[in-house]
């Protein structure tokens, strides 16, 4: 199976802390890889380096286009990344509250169009994938937490990515707000869309992850199948714990 993307000895630093210290891993295509581990492991800073927020310390990033060709993204701009084809959501909503659902949605379509009719025709297609037609329009500051996070992930689908990355798209939901996510991240992937997901919610992880990668204080620890991970006993030390390792053997 051909990569995605690349993260070869990615290091991060800010003054004189390790937020990220020589990461590895591959991104399959078409796979749904989670990125795990302890609150200030370095899985946001990872993205952010990923994504062109950050410009790493050192290390290569190589995202790998419909032809698998290799394109060095290392510290490019932010747009240019997006442009490629890279989207992602981020860990505190930035919902548009004075915009409807719809005119949020169309704000990700304009990377790809200059024309609002074309806009709008993209953002009620994303709409409908996700669910979001009946609140299209609603403005930003009426929608729930879980309607906002869900908002999120369609401006981020209408900028028309191969790769996104899901920053705790589930934190604050119920379950069945929760099963929801997951349905719909899987139904990305049938789609054919690559996902990188950091998320603490080991229920909903484990049954849709391909691979799962994870971080302690800035470091790769293990990388692996859900079942692998779930059988680590420095994972289970640093981050599972016995409870849920426990639950998963009996599941």
């Amino acid at each position: 199976m051909s990569n995605a993307i690349e993260i070869r000895n990615l290091t991060m630093k800010f003054g004189e802390l390790l937020a990220n210290e020589d990461v590895s891993f591959d991104i399959e295509k078409n796979n749904i890889v989670s990125l795990i581990g302890p609150n200030g492991a370095g899985k946001t800073t990872l993205f952010n380096c990923a994504t062109g927020f950050y410009k790493p310390f050192s290390g290569r990033v190589s995202y790998y286009d419909e032809d698998d060709k290799e394109i060095d993204i290392t510290g490019r701009p932010t747009h240019e990344i997006c442009k490629l084809g890279i989207a992602r959501t981020f860990q505190i909503v930035k919902t548009l509250n004075e915009m409807t659902v719809e005119e949020n949605v169309m704000t990700g379509a304009f990377l790809h169009v200059n024309r609002s009719a074309e806009a709008r025709e993209q953002a009620l297609e994303v709409l409908r994938r996700t669910g979001l037609m009946s609140r299209r329009n609603i403005l930003g500051r009426n929608l729930t937490i879980a309607e906002r996070k869900r908002v999120e992930i369609a401006r981020a689908l209408a900028t028309k990515p191969r790769v996104l990355m899901l920053d705790e798209c589930m934190a604050g939901l119920n379950q069945t707000e929760i099963k929801d996510v997951m349905n719909l991240i899987l139904e990305l992937k049938d789609h054919g869309i690559t996902l990188l997901i950091v998320e603490h919610i080991m229920e909903a992880i484990m049954p849709i992850s391909d691979k799962i990668v994870v971080l302690d204080s800035g470091r790769k620890i293990a990388e692996g199948s859900p079942q692998e991970i779930a059988n680590n006993d420095e994972v289970i030390k640093a981050y599972l714990g016995e409870k849920f390792h426990a639950k998963s053997k009996k599941s």
